[in-house]
């Protein structure tokens, strides 16, 4: 029997690590089709379509049946996780589950087949669920306008930035620098620069939070904005938010609200009451419209009054008669950032969540996103260590510290983590807890996955701190083990290839 075990381990072991037993499928002469016999002249395609279009260097396309290709991409859906198999504790993405009935509606004839250029009177539904989303969006954060335009939350940090510095160009200056946190989401920076502002670090204090006379100190007249989280990326709520709009408007500074975590917020504060004069949301956190995978996401930028007549163009007006238009006559609109309106399937699906939770709805997801948060928290503290003691609202950081002494680091926590049937949690984030396990339940997850969670984490630190080598090898249950993380960021391979043919051949 053990001789067949081993057998077993051999086989499942060359099947997860040989990449061309499982990826490079390909038989000469195998079809998965079979088209009918030409009725048609044949054409030559280079001379159809000129030489310069047709490409030479494709080479031969995989060769499999067609039972090979469903079997491939079937297994291969297997091996993914998602949100709809368990939890995805990503501390700062917010993973909630995405309401089967946004699909419904996104996809209905009149939403899912328009087109873009049809006539704005056959346009009519469509432009107002985008006009509603727009003022539900405008009542949630407190703010006077929105563009539903971005693509994403780094696209709407970009669009925010740009309009900050149009209302500053309009000032007379443009001014040089923007603060940025050093517990800021990474694209903060990289935003700033792309709008073409130099970076300045701001240093947190012991609290984790904004450090106030730091800030007094930087602010000044070549200061354009403070790009700030809040919650910040430690999860933690800018105490003094009103204080701080106070300090940069004072010096004519823009307050840029990144709204990655409007998650906490919903229902119970709204940045534009404490002082926010721009802000982005990701309607793929906040408002469970689908994350992740590269497709179509949305990051609508919200402002205040007197940024409004920078947004880009068009914008959805009232006519007198009730009717709905996209207004192109704005000549100071920074332009378009986006082709068309924006990702329109995503407006209707967080349309769809707004409208089926109502006001209470939103605010219980909140109250329950903090509630699960602080529920770990309470329940992991002095396992893990809590570098800061500042009260979390709906994600809490832990430290890998406790476990570091015995060689076992966050990334490794995380891959252990799979082995027990959780995707890991946030690693390494943010910069400023160094080893840090960032964990976000959200809203979603039932005190019964919260507690299983709990005990898979308890379960690791205890194998951390009695068998710390069985971590170090982990994961163990995936189709693929611990690979070489550096060769596959620098060497990855994102293609077939046909395999060349040897001098016989």
């Amino acid at each position: 029997m053990s001789n067949l075990n081993d057998k077993i381990t051999k086989v499942a072991t060359h099947v997860s690590q040989n990449e061309d037993l499982i990826f490079e499928k390909s038989s000469p002469g195998k079809k998965a089709y079979r088209l009918p016999p030409l009725d048609v002249p044949d054409v030559d395609e280079r001379a159809l379509l000129g030489a310069e279009y047709v490409r030479e260097d494709l080479g031969n396309m995989p060769e499999v049946s067609e039972i090979e290709i469903i079997r491939h991409f079937t297994r291969m859906s297997t091996w993914n996780y998602a949100v709809d198999y368990g939890m995805y504790p990503l501390g700062s993405c917010t993973m909630k589950y995405n309401a089967r009935i946004n699909e419904v509606v996104a996809r209905l004839d009149g939403i899912a087949g328009a087109h873009p250029y049809q006539p704005e009177k056959l346009s009519q539904g469509n432009l107002r669920i985008m006009k509603m989303l727009a003022d539900q969006l405008v009542e949630i954060t407190g703010m006077d306008s929105i563009t539903l335009q971005p693509a994403a939350g780094a696209h709407g940090e970009m669009t925010g930035i740009l309009l900050i510095r149009a209302y500053l160009e309009s000032q007379g200056n443009p001014r040089k620098k923007i603060l940025i946190p050093d517990s800021a989401h990474g694209t903060n920076p990289a935003t700033a620069a792309i709008c073409g502002y130099q970076v300045e670090n701001l240093k947190s204090n012991s609290a984790g939070l904004t450090d106030i006379p730091s800030l007094v100190a930087q602010m000044n007249e070549d200061v354009a904005a403070l790009m700030l989280t809040n919650p910040n990326t430690l999860g933690v709520f800018e105490q003094e938010i009103h204080k701080i709009a106070d300090i940069l408007h004072e010096k004519g500074g823009q307050l840029y609200m990144d709204g990655a975590n409007m998650n906490a917020l919903v229902g119970k504060t709204r940045p534009g009451d404490f002082g926010v004069d721009v802000m982005h949301l990701n309607l793929h956190k906040t408002f469970s419209t689908p994350h992740g995978g590269g497709g179509p996401g949305s990051g609508p930028v919200a402002i205040k009054k007197h940024l409004e007549p920078f947004l880009p163009k068009p914008v959805v007006v009232a006519n007198s008669d009730g009717t709905l238009r996209l207004d192109y006559d704005r000549p100071k609109s920074i332009g378009r950032v986006r082709m068309y309106f924006g990702n329109f399937g995503m407006h209707v699906r967080a349309l769809a969540y707004i409208m089926a939770n109502g006001p209470d709805g939103l605010r219980l997801t909140t109250e329950d996103a903090v509630l699960n948060a602080n529920y770990i928290r309470k329940k992991l503290a002095g396992i893990y260590d809590l570098p800061y003691s500042t009260p979390s609202m709906h994600e809490v950081v832990f430290s890998d510290r406790n476990q570091a002494r015995k060689g076992i680091k966050t990334g490794d926590i995380a891959k252990r983590l799979i082995d027990y049937g959780f995707h890991p949690y946030t690693t390494s984030f943010p910069l400023i807890v160094p080893g840090a396990l960032m964990i976000e339940p959200t809203e979603s997850e039932s005190k019964e996955e919260l507690d299983q969670f709990i005990e898979a984490m308890k379960a690791v630190a205890e194998e951390a701190e009695n068998n710390p080598e069985i971590i170090a090898g982990a994961p163990y249950n995936t189709r693929v083990s611990r690979m070489d993380e550096t060769a596959a960021a620098r060497k990855p391979i994102l293609r077939w290839k046909p395999k060349a043919k040897s001098a016989a051949e």
